[in-house]
């Protein structure tokens, strides 16, 4: 990532699983957002890169709230400070939810193998 970021690109690192832009209402924010399975997923396209879920910058002065969808921004409704709340309590029990998933499938797979070892 350079540390200096241009406007209107959206820079993402694949060996750390990252992606950095300047906000898109201009305020010169670094925004950052993780790319993995329970944050943001990024999709190239030959029309231009998708960013999903919505970048919601509740925690900078601006609080824009836009998709990037195939190069464009796409600006969506702001929230209010109580919608703020119930998202990041959401997006906390999903994150619960699969790590209680991904654990547990580590716990059975380990204790198969085990049983494995201990019949063969």
């Amino acid at each position: 990532m350079p540390k200096e970021l241009q406007a209107g690109i959206l820079y993402y690192a694949e060996e750390y699983g990252a992606s950095a832009h300047l906000c898109a209402c201009g305020c010169g924010s670094k925004i950052r957002t993780p790319i993995d399975e329970m944050e943001w997923s990024l999709e190239e396209d030959t029309d231009g890169p998708s960013l999903y879920p919505s970048i919601g910058n509740w925690q900078k002065p601006c609080r824009s709230h836009y998709i990037i969808n195939q190069g464009e921004v796409i600006w969506c409704e702001q929230w209010t400070d109580e919608e703020v709340k119930q998202g990041r309590h959401f997006c906390h029990e999903r994150r619960l939810a699969h790590l209680s998933r991904k654990y547990s499938k580590k716990k059975r797979h380990a204790f198969w193998e085990w049983l494995r070892r201990v019949v063969s």
